[in-house]
Parts: structure tokens; sequence; C-alpha cells
């Protein structure tokens, strides 16, 4: 089962929240299920459906809820809001606080995981543990925004139809260095059908907005901050490097690593299982207190 859940976000935002098992028995009393609560948070551009199968194996021991976050999914997308570090990150402080989920483990992808990092050095009573994926802490700078604004104007949209969607980001995009159909598949599941063809579901603009308040800037000294248990993974042939992402692991109080061979950036998306074996040992040692 998948129920939708609306939380209040930073500013009146209206977020959609997603729980994607059997809901608690009295639901008057978020979390009335007494399981660990688990936040999962998707990367730019992404959406909550992306965690489905990560989020349905968690709850058989825990209330797995993913959020949709401002500008993505079904959550507001208004062009007035704010689309800060500051703004995401009261985003997810919220969704904790309304769902009852606190302290829980926050798992987050590429932005997602930043954001999970700076609201553990933020709200430390609500994090109870944080899983990393395929996030730098190094500043990208001002090249790799121009990059992403001239990707997006490379797409070519409208698709006529999801198969096309399919094979140009699985196939003939130019950042694709070899066919993977598990890209094309992700980025066909944040696409829409308009007037004429298809289109994203979040405004490319807004996602550039939303880039531009963490490519400048290292995040080290947020990194350093966390004091609860935390897993920094990576694929193998994601965008994280070994170098930094082992740095990172040194520069966490509480820091564990672990890698995901023949995966790349999207590490949860392209080999769920051996995501699964990759952070389970981690779950596991947090709830049963072997990881302190």
């Amino acid at each position: 089962m998948v129920r939708r859940i609306d939380v209040t976000g930073a500013g009146g935002v209206r977020l959609a929240a997603w729980e994607f098992a059997d809901p608690p028995k009295d639901e008057d009393r978020p979390g009335a299920s007494g399981a660990p609560g688990v936040l999962l948070l998707h990367g730019l551009m992404g959406r909550a459906s992306h965690w489905a199968s990560t989020a349905r194996w968690l709850s058989e021991r825990h209330r797995a809820v993913a959020l949709d976050q401002r500008g993505h999914g079904q959550s507001d997308k208004a062009p007035e809001a704010e689309y800060t570090r500051e703004a995401y990150v009261e985003d997810a402080e919220a969704a904790l606080d309304q769902l009852g989920l606190g302290p829980a483990v926050v798992v987050g992808h590429a932005m997602g995981a930043l954001t999970g990092w700076q609201l553990a050095a933020k709200r430390p009573d609500l994090v109870r543990a944080l899983i990393i994926c395929d996030m730098r802490a190094s500043a990208l700078g001002a090249a790799s925004q121009r990059e992403w604004e001239d990707w997006f104007r490379a797409w070519p949209v409208p698709f006529a139809t999801l198969a096309d969607v399919r094979k140009w980001f699985g196939e003939d995009d130019p950042w694709v260095e070899r066919r993977n159909p598990a890209r094309g598949e992700f980025y066909a599941e944040v696409m829409h059908e308009s007037s004429d063809g298809w289109r994203p579901v979040f405004e490319p603009g807004q996602m550039l907005k939303s880039r531009q308040t963490w490519v400048y800037d290292a995040h080290w000294e947020e990194l350093a901050q966390v004091q609860c248990p935390a897993l920094v993974v990576r694929g193998l042939d994601g965008e994280l490097g070994r170098a930094e992402s082992q740095e990172m692991v040194r520069v966490l109080p509480r820091g564990r690593y672990a890698e995901v061979a023949d995966a790349g950036h999207l590490v949860h998306y392209d080999r769920p299982e051996a995501w699964r074996g990759a952070i389970e040992p981690f779950l596991d040692g947090v709830l049963t207190g072997g990881i302190r």
C-alpha cells in the first residue's frame, strides 16, 4: 500500500510525503506503530517514488516515508518559493516533526544527502543515523553550473513518447558514456504528459536555482558537525570519488564507508539489491544498538 501524507514545509509550501506500507492502526497518532522512522530524500530532479523498492523492504522493520521535496514530484512548485539550502533543510525538519518520525534514520541521495547532513548538524535530536549516497562535500564551482545549464538546453523536449525519454536519457544523452537503461527509466519517472508531448514534472529553472545554492561552497564544516552514526555510500562509477568519500568518512565523527560495484550515480536505482546489501548491515547495527 502507498499513501500520501501532506506536510507543510518552510514558508507554507505544500509537500507530498509517501508511506510505502500499511499505515499505523491509530491514524490519528503519526508513528503509532512504534517502528523506528526512516526519512528518504531524493536528489535533484528526483521524486519520492524513486525510493519505492528501498522503502518497501525497509518497511519490514521501519516506518519508511519518502518526501517529494519542494519543486519536485507532487509537491508545490511555486515560482515565488525559496529554493535555498535553508528551505530544503527546514522542509525535512518539518516532515520529521509533522510525521512523528524523529529521531529517524535519514537516507539521502545526492542533494538529498546534503540536506540530510545539514539537518543532522542543525537538529541532532531529530536524526538518529544518516546514510549519504553519492554526494560530494567539496565545491563544484561555476564551470559545473554552466555545464548543467547547457545540459538542460540540450534536452529535446517535448518528447513524443516515454520510449523516446528512455532512449534519450539511457543512450543518446551526451552525458551517457555507455547504454544505461536504468537511467532512462529514472528520467521516464519524472515526466508527465502535456498537450504537446512529455515534459519534466519540475521546472528546469528551479532545479538550477536549487543547485546554485550549494555548488559554489564546500560543506566539510557541516559534515564534521554530524554527531550521529553516518554511512557514506558511493557507486564505483558515480560522481563521488573514492579519495573524497574516504576523506568524508574521516571528517565525520562516526563515519563508515560502503561502495557498490557496477553502479553509477543512481546507486539505489541502478543496483537495488547491491544497494540493500551495502546499507543493511549499517541499519541493522543502528536498530540493534550495535552501532552507536
